[in-house]
């Protein structure tokens, strides 16, 4: 007899707010949105702003706390990026769009995520749709890029503009889960968990989860391991070797963050961009090595061959730091 497996829960999906007040760090969004589900009515909306800020979060909340019980009935939910051709607007968006509402809201919702992704004849089909079924059906598009949206979609919305998540309430969150779910998380990993994911909400969430699969306390070692990055201190500690003109030492610490953490070239040169701020040198010093990081990061795309480029890089760190001393 077949027993069937319990899956286990996604924690972003797990700890997803489900109403506009749970949503973290975007008060003024959420204010002008309870505004709307109080008049039980809602224009077209444009979602903008950076991955990870809530802004699928919001239009689920906003869509929960307007239809109630019967959303599901009331709102069609599609990902642009999968469904972003003329084909799909014309078909599905517009065969939904022109369908009756059920319950006390007059109107459908659509949803469409990453509508940026969109190919710009489907984007012009969807605005005519946006004109004619006004009367049934309201849309709340979300995207990354605003400026990928034309115009014409832009003037018939609503816009609203999600920032960045600060450091202390993703750490706030991930703290409330890590409770929830008995995991030991160290400040050092929640450093790290900060440092890999930034403002992105989820990607955090998805480190936290992942890290906690090993088993252990979250912390640094862990959450690095599991994100495929270099610890901040070992790619200044090669910096600072390249800088000295010990390039045979710095070139065998790549290798070792290679193969201690599954990186590639083109992995170390876009975290090397991001430490180089990070060191204490003189600003003069940071624009050279930047202008060296654009330079052999774009060799790496076009496909020069990533030992050389490194060895070259290292190579003109020892160079540029013999002559800032000299």
């Amino acid at each position: 007899m077949a027993f069937k497996e319990e899956i286990p829960a996604l924690w972003v999906e797990k700890y997803r707010p489900k109403k506009l007040d749970e949503i973290v760090n975007q008060r003024e969004v959420v204010e002008r949105l309870k505004k709307f589900v109080e008049e039980r009515n809602i224009p077209h909306l444009l979602f903008v702003g950076p991955p990870g800020t809530g802004k699928t979060t919001a239009a689920l909340c906003l869509v929960y706390e307007l239809y109630g019980e019967n959303w599901r009935q009331n709102v069609l939910e599609l990902n642009a990026s999968d469904e972003r051709g003329i084909q799909t607007i014309r078909e599905r968006v517009k065969d939904y769009a022109r369908t009756v509402a059920l319950g006390d809201v007059p109107f459908k919702t659509i949803i469409l995520d990453e509508c940026d992704a969109m190919t710009s004849e489907a984007q012009w089909s969807l605005r005519r749709i946006m004109e004619m079924f006004w009367r049934t059906t309201r849309f709340i598009l979300i995207a990354n890029y605003g400026s990928r949206i034309i115009e014409p979609i832009q003037s018939r919305c609503a816009i609203f503009r999600f920032s960045m998540l600060s450091k202390e309430d993703v750490a706030e969150r991930l703290k409330f889960i890590a409770a929830q779910e008995g995991i030991n998380l160290t400040q050092e990993g929640l450093e790290a968990i900060w440092y890999v994911a930034g403002g992105d909400m989820r990607r955090a969430i998805n480190l936290l989860q992942a890290a906690a699969a090993y088993g252990g306390p979250v912390d640094d070692v862990t959450v690095y391991k599991v994100a495929g990055k270099a610890r901040p201190t070992e790619v200044h500690e090669m910096l600072k070797l390249a800088l000295k003109g010990d390039v045979m030492a710095a070139r065998q610490k790549v290798y070792e963050l290679m193969i201690n953490y599954g990186l590639s070239g083109a992995d170390i040169i876009r975290q090397i961009h991001t430490e180089v701020f990070r060191l204490d040198i003189p600003e003069p010093m940071k624009v050279e090595i930047e202008d060296l990081v654009a330079e052999t990061d774009y060799r790496l795309v076009e496909g020069a061959n990533e030992d050389i480029q490194l060895t070259a890089f290292l190579a003109q760190l020892a160079r540029l730091g013999k002559k800032t001393a000299g």
